[in-house]
């Protein structure tokens, strides 16, 4: 996957029709340069893709992956995720027709898209051993969640609770959706939208295990990770829907999935310092987590509340 000549980007350029462009990493793509090469040679093929020189954007070196398709290409940031688009309208300096003076400050900061799971299975069993609670995730791996991925919840089966694996981010709001693909909602903070409504009632709210979660430090500068101060089990306040049929990957075409999200709310001290707009809704007491579970949402929507503040500490990696 080495660059081409500029004449081959050239011909590139003109033959794909469908690029990407990546930010570098700080580091640079190290042992993962080898890992993206097999992932394109075994699963797209030679011939089906163009490698490139992308130029600097902010500062930060960039590469161009051209495709055939769209799928392709999808497949490709669903396989690396934490891989960045250099998306150059998000940076000062940027301005079009549609925006004349550039981006307001803050316009399109993601709100925690990343969070780990190191919390044991026999850990959760143990939280809730009061309650009929069955275990239906198999072998749980730790680590880092990512959007569309799989995750386990705790939700409601019948008159028990359920550890199931459900997949992150509810349907999108029909009016926000340009294509058939829905690559769904990962927080909700409007509960007073007709299109959440429906979903927060008890039989639909769940809560997401956490050990630690990301903010954003702003393009290219990586994540600032929080955990509970006092290393206390916390769950995000979640909802979710079961046997959704949509397009998530255009690849892949109609699934069925269960499909989960969390609450956020104004920012503590804590992670307004990093986030200004929204934090996770975040339970860390039993009697939190029975009322977001149970209770009618004119008691359990008043937990959608910033955190106190001493309740959680800056961390340099995710635990």
């Amino acid at each position: 996957m080495t660059r081409r000549t500029t004449p081959q980007a050239k011909t590139d350029e003109r033959a794909f029709p469908v690029r990407i462009r990546l930010q570098v990493p700080l580091n640079g793509f190290g042992l993962q340069f080898d890992t993206v090469h097999l992932w394109l040679d075994r699963i797209i093929g030679r011939g089906n893709y163009a490698w490139h020189s992308g130029g600097v954007t902010a500062g930060r070196d960039c590469v161009v992956l051209y495709f055939r398709s769209t799928a392709d290409a999808d497949g490709f940031c669903s396989a690396f995720p934490e891989l960045g688009l250099a998306d150059g309208t998000c940076y000062p300096g940027y301005s079009s027709p549609a925006l004349p003076f550039g981006r307001k400050a803050g316009e399109d900061e993601a709100v925690c898209n990343l969070y780990n799971v190191t919390t044991t299975q026999e850990a959760m069993r143990q939280l809730f051993r009061g309650f009929a609670f069955a275990d239906r995730v198999g072998n749980l791996e730790p680590g880092s969640i990512y959007p569309d991925r799989r995750a386990p919840i705790i939700r409601h089966d019948g008159q028990a609770l359920e550890l199931v694996r459900a997949r992150w981010g509810m349907p999108s709001p029909p009016s926000v959706l340009k294509t058939v693909r829905d690559p769904g909602v990962t927080n909700v903070r409007n509960t007073s939208s007709s299109h959440w409504r429906r979903w927060l009632g008890p039989a639909y709210r769940c809560l997401v295990p956490v050990t630690s979660f990301a903010e954003p430090l702003g393009a290219g500068n990586g994540n600032q990770w929080f955990a509970a101060a006092d290393d206390a089990p916390m769950f995000f306040a979640g909802i979710e829907v079961r046997g959704w049929q949509s397009v998530r990957k255009v690849k892949d075409g109609e699934t069925i999935d269960d499909l989960f999200a969390f609450l956020t709310t104004a920012p503590n001290a804590t992670v307004g310092a990093i986030h200004r707009k929204a934090m996770p809704v975040i339970l860390t007491e039993p009697k939190e987590w029975e009322t977001w579970l149970s209770a009618p949402f004119e008691i359990a929507g008043k937990l959608q509340r910033p955190l106190a503040e001493d309740a959680l500490r800056q961390i340099e990696h995710p635990i």
